[in-house]
């Protein structure tokens, strides 16, 4: 079964602010079985717009990640976010197939 991912590029306006969101997500996640798979670290934006943070969290299959993104203790979190900064974030299913 494919796994589920969470795409995420984001540009923190409030460093401080944004803490709590930061602190509050490995025990939602944790509670769906996500990992995380990069979490900020290096990058180089080679095309198109980037911003300075870069996330992507694995989740066991793509039905369990929109889960976690639309269960309550998410979204109450997903608040503090969306007020300290921008984030363009989507949930994808992972590929499954052959390999070359």
């Amino acid at each position: 079964m494919a796994k589920g991912y969470w795409i995420a590029r984001v540009e923190v306006s409030n460093e401080e602010a944004y803490k709590p969101y930061a602190v509050a997500n490995p025990a939602i996640f944790k509670k769906y079985g996500g990992c995380f798979v990069v979490r900020g670290g290096k990058y180089e934006g080679v095309e198109g717009q980037s911003r300075s943070r870069n996330v992507v969290i694995e989740f066991p299959d793509y039905a369990t990640a929109v889960a976690c993104y639309r269960s309550p203790e998410y979204q109450a979190n997903a608040k503090i976010r969306q007020a300290h900064a921008i984030t363009d974030l989507i949930i994808v299913e992972g590929y499954d197939g052959p390999q070359p």
